[in-house]
């Protein structure tokens, strides 16, 4: 397998694994749908040559984990904003003035 890491690595960490932990990093070595999922998630393209290793996968599963964290907390965020929004009466405001406006399709023929 071949994984190209956008920057060298500054450090390697110590991870406490359970066995269930390990159980699910030999399952992810292998070519399964939820190695693709994590591939895809962690925006890695993954090449079999000799097979996925120990810290691949860890670093696959670390980047991916951060991914889903980074879209969370947009979530929040856009959810937060929208609720000030609301609030403050701006998205009625806002939907008044789409309403008055006349749709970009509209007169076409």
């Amino acid at each position: 397998m071949a994984i190209r890491l956008n920057q060298p690595a500054k450090a390697r960490k110590s991870l406490p694994l359970t066995e269930r932990d390990l159980a699910d990093l030999e399952r992810l070595r292998g070519q399964t749908p939820e190695r693709d999922a994590l591939a895809d998630l962690a925006g890695v393209v993954v090449v079999e040559v000799e097979g996925v290793t120990e810290a691949a996968l860890l670093h696959m599963i670390f980047t991916a984990g951060l991914r889903a964290i980074q879209e969370k907390a947009e979530e929040l965020a856009y959810a937060s904003a929208a609720a000030d929004r609301i609030a403050s009466g701006e998205a009625d405001e806002i939907r008044r003035i789409a309403r008055r406006r006349r749709p970009s399709w509209a007169g076409k023929d």
